[in-house]
C-alpha cells in the first residue's frame, strides 16, 4: 500500500470513529415522500418516507414538468453541444434568462439574469469574478459551502462576521476603506432554517457603498406571495442586490441563476470562468424550468405554499410536545420548510436516524463540519407532498427516539 493510501484510510477511519463517516443510498424511484431506497449496507431496496429532500414545493416529479422535459428534448436534443458563449446557448436558455429577469426587475433595477448548472458554479462565478484585489468580501459565518468556496477563489481580502449580527457587520464595514466591499450571505441558512437579516444588510450596503449577495437558494419559490424569495417576501429594491436562486430545490429542476443589474451581469459573462469555461445544460432543462416557473407563480404554486405552511405549523407543535424537558433536544427557531432537530452529539444522531430507518422514515442526521461542533441535528425538511398523516407518523417516531434510546427500543 503506498503512503498516500495508507493516509487517506486512517482519514476515514478516524471519520468512523467520531461518527462522521458520509454514506450514500441509492434512490430508486422518483423524488417524492414516499420514495424506494437502497441504503448503505443494506442489500435489499426499501419503501421509506422521506424527510430530507429538497423539493419543498413537490414538483420534482411533476408531471408537467417531466412532459416539459420531453417536449425540450424534442426540441433541441439531449445536449447543449457547447459553452453558452460557442454555439450552446440555446433560445430555450434565452427566453429562461429573459423570464427569471423580469421575475426579479420589481426587486432590482436594469434587471437581467444568467443560468447556471449548478447553484455551486453561480455563487463560484458571483464571487470571484466581483472580488478583485481592491474588494473585501465580509462574509456571514454560516454561509454555505459554495460561498465560502467562491470566497477563497477570489482575490478579495475575505472577513467574516458572526450569525446575523448586523451591528458587528455595521463596525466591520465602517473601519474598511477598500474600494469595492462585497456582503455576503445565504437568505435562509440551509442547516437551521432561519432567515437572515436581509433588509438589514441592504441597508448597511446603501450607507457603505457596497454590495450584497444573497443565495436565495432554500427561498426562491418558497417565500413570497408568488414564490419569487426573500426579495418578495420582504419587499426589497436595490441596485446592490446580486441575488444567488437555486432551480433544483422548490423549482424542482435543476441549475441555478444570478439576477443583477445589467452591468454586473453583463460582467459576469466576460469573466466569471465557471460560467464561460463549461458546458451549458441540457437546453430540455431550461424549458422544463419554464413550466416550473410557470406553476409557481400561479394558482396551483400559492396551494402548495399554503399546505407547505400547514405541515410546517403541524410539526412544530407535534414536536413541541413531544421534545424531553431536560432540554437535550430541541427545535431550532424557524420559519421555513427546513426544522431542525438539534441533538447536540454525532453518535445521538446516528442512532435516532437509524431508530428512524428502523420506522421507515428518512431523515438526515447532519455532523460537523457541516455544523458547528456539539450541534449534530436532525435536519427535517418538508414538502408540499407530505400529508398530515406523514408529518404525524414521524412526531411519533420521534417523540419515541427521543424517550428510548436504541438499546431499549431493541
Amino acid at each position: 500500500m503506498s503512503r498516500l493510501l495508507d493516509r487517506l484510510q486512517e482519514e476515514i477511519d478516524a471519520l468512523d470513529a467520531l461518527s462522521l463517516r458520509r454514506r450514500r443510498q441509492i434512490a430508486e424511484t422518483a423524488c417524492a415522500p414516499e420514495q424506494t431506497l437502497t441504503l448503505a449496507g443494506v442489500a435489499a431496496p426499501r419503501t421509506m418516507l422521506g424527510f430530507s429532500s429538497n423539493d419543498y414545493l413537490g414538483l420534482a416529479a411533476h408531471p408537467a414538468l417531466a412532459k416539459a422535459w420531453a417536449e425540450g428534448a424534442a426540441l433541441y436534443g439531449t445536449g447543449s453541444g457547447g459553452s453558452h458563449l460557442i454555439l450552446g446557448h440555446s433560445r430555450a436558455h434565452a427566453q429562461l434568462e429573459e423570464r427569471l429577469a423580469d421575475w426579479m426587475s420589481p426587486f432590482i433595477p436594469q434587471a437581467r439574469s444568467l443560468f447556471f448548472c449548478t447553484g455551486y458554479m453561480a455563487n463560484l462565478a458571483v464571487l470571484s469574478a466581483l472580488g478583485g484585489a481592491d474588494a473585501v468580501i465580509f462574509s456571514e459565518s454560516l454561509n454555505h459551502a459554495s460561498l465560502i468556496d467562491g470566497a477563497r477563489l477570489a482575490k478579495a481580502r475575505v472577513e467574516r462576521y458572526p450569525h446575523c449580527d448586523v451591528a458587528a457587520l455595521d463596525a466591520q464595514l465602517a473601519s474598511c476603506d477598500a474600494p469595492v466591499k462585497i456582503i455576503v450571505s445565504d437568505a435562509v441558512f440551509s442547516m437551521d432554517g432561519n432567515i437572515a437579516p436581509v433588509a438589514e444588510l441592504l441597508a448597511l450596503a446603501k450607507r457603505h457603498d457596497a454590495w450584497l449577495v444573497i443565495d436565495d437558494a432554500h427561498g426562491f419559490g418558497v417565500l413570497g406571495a408568488t414564490g419569487r424569495g426573500v426579495p418578495e417576501a420582504l419587499g426589497l429594491r436595490s441596485e446592490r442586490l446580486v441575488l444567488v436562486g437555486t432551480l433544483g430545490k422548490a423549482a424542482g429542476v435543476s441549475g441555478a441563476f444570478v439576477a443583477a443589474h445589467r452591468t454586473v451581469v453583463d460582467y459576469l459573462v466576460q469573466r466569471a470562468r465557471p460560467y464561460i469555461f463549461t458546458t451549458a445544460a441540457p437546453p430540455a432543462v431550461a424549458h422544463a424550468l419554464l413550466a416550473s416557473l410557470a406553476l409557481i407563480e400561479g394558482e396551483e404554486g400559492a396551494e402548495r405554499r399554503a399546505r407547505l405552511l400547514a405541515r410546517i405549523a403541524q410539526l412544530r407543535s407535534g414536536l413541541k410536545a413531544v421534545l424531553p424537558a431536560d432540554g437535550s433536544a430541541w427545535l431550532a427557531e424557524s420559519p421555513t420548510a427546513i426544522q431542525p432537530l438539534i441533538v447536540g452529539d454525532n453518535a445521538r444522531a446516528m442512532r435516532i436516524m437509524a431508530q428512524l430507518d428502523g420506522h421507515g422514515l428518512r431523515v438526515g442526521a447532519i455532523r460537523p463540519p457541516t455544523v458547528p461542533a456539539g450541534t449534530a441535528r436532525l435536519r427535517i425538511a418538508l414538502s408540499a407532498s407530505h400529508g398530515e398523516g406523514d408529518v404525524a407518523r414521524l412526531v411519533d417516531a420521534l417523540g419515541e427516539a427521543l424517550f428510548r434510546p436504541a438499546k431499549e427500543a431493541a
